[in-house]
């Protein structure tokens, strides 16, 4: 997953012509050391993709989680990690904020959706998106966040499972497991022509 992503992130870059530098051909490599004043979208870049190049344009393709060439409100929240379990807790008053100051910053036209133009004519402005404290901006599934935070930092392609012992290790497989036996729990359900659980107690048959 980290691969697919970082490689969609260089692709983008090509496309927009910008000539950014690689990373030097290792797919797995750790997070890249940046300035402790970096603005948040180059830490976000740096903390969830393991990417030190920061082009606009590619940015904004990689956050376009519809490929509809603009950013939603939704889309703003997913980027700042708003849709992340890790920040269910956050009240809808500070999201509605996020969404209104990003909007009133870069959308121009005011019709609530943000342009690739838009964003670019931002950035050329030194705009830069801002920090509200809700951390790096979680935004992949379970599978890439277990990966790009854990996985690349504490293991390599020479882990074996046997290695896999952190209490990360076994609380990401433990989900999984459970995922697994719903699944085929369900399945089971839905082989059944009645399911004895769904009938009220009153109308169930004695035995």
């Amino acid at each position: 997953m980290a691969l697919r992503i970082m490689l969609k992130y260089f692709s983008l870059v090509l496309l927009t012509a910008r000539g950014v530098q690689s990373h030097g051909g290792n797919p797995h490599q750790q997070k890249p050391i940046i300035s402790e004043t970096s603005d948040w979208a180059t830490m976000h870049l740096a903390e969830e993709h393991h990417i030190s190049n920061y082009d606009p344009g590619a940015f904004f393709a990689l956050h376009d989680f519809d490929s509809s060439s603009f950013w939603t409100a939704d889309e703003i929240l997913r980027m700042y990690g708003l849709e992340d379990e890790s920040n269910k807790n956050v009240p809808e008053e500070k999201r509605t904020q996020v969404v209104k100051e990003i909007m009133k910053l870069i959308d121009a036209d005011n019709n609530a959706f943000i342009s690739q133009a838009e964003w670019i004519d931002f950035n050329s402005k030194g705009g830069r998106l801002p920090d509200f404290g809700l951390g790096p901006g979680h935004h992949g599934d379970d599978e890439y966040e277990y990966e790009i935070h854990h996985y690349e930092k504490y293991h390599d392609e020479n882990t074996k499972l046997e290695d896999l012992t952190h209490p990360e290790d076994i609380a990401h497989f433990k989900k999984h497991e459970m995922e697994e036996a719903e699944a085929e729990e369900q399945e089971k359900r839905n082989r059944m022509a009645v399911v004895e659980s769904n009938i009220p107690l009153k109308f169930r048959p004695t035995v």
